[in-house]
């Protein structure tokens, strides 16, 4: 199974894609993980919180296949423990989920439209964090949830 994070917005500071490139090499022997940044183009940033979902879902839409199984990360979302995401990952490689699309939205959320698409809805936590430091943190998560499901050290329950 493959894994893509997906984020609406700019480029990691360095120390941010240091720390993603530590937690994807970790897994690597897992499972892939890849990072995926959608920037929206400069000449249309707008400050119109509608349109700017709107060039989002876009996108967000051009790039999603109706194969993937899309997960959303919202602060609305359902909150899970770390041996909770392992085991619904245990659940999308069971179903034969060949990716799994985890989506950072934008800072206005995303569209009714994009929620429709989602499989799941998870939160990280009740706390807001910026774009980046939610890559990482992502990064982190899958790698724990993985080495809790092989049984790893590094996850002490």
């Amino acid at each position: 199974m493959n894994i893509e994070i997906w984020s609406i917005g700019k480029e990691n500071e360095s120390f941010i894609d240091e720390g993603i490139a530590h937690y994807f090499k970790k897994t690597k022997p897992y499972n892939p993980v890849e990072l995926v940044i959608l920037q929206t183009p400069k000449k249309s940033a707008t400050t119109d919180i509608e349109k700017t979902k709107q060039q989002e879902e876009e996108l967000i839409l051009k790039r999603l296949e109706p194969q993937y199984y899309l997960v959303l990360l919202d602060e609305r979302g359902k909150m899970l423990s770390s041996p909770q995401w392992a085991q619904q990952f245990q659940q999308m490689m069971n179903q034969g989920v060949k990716t799994v699309v985890l989506l950072i939205g934008g800072a206005y959320g995303v569209s009714d439209k994009v929620r429709a698409e989602a499989k799941q809805v998870w939160s990280l936590s009740n706390l807001v964090f910026p774009h980046q430091l939610v890559r990482l943190i992502l990064a982190e998560q899958v790698y724990r949830a993985f080495s809790i499901l092989n049984n790893s050290p590094y996850h002490h329950s």
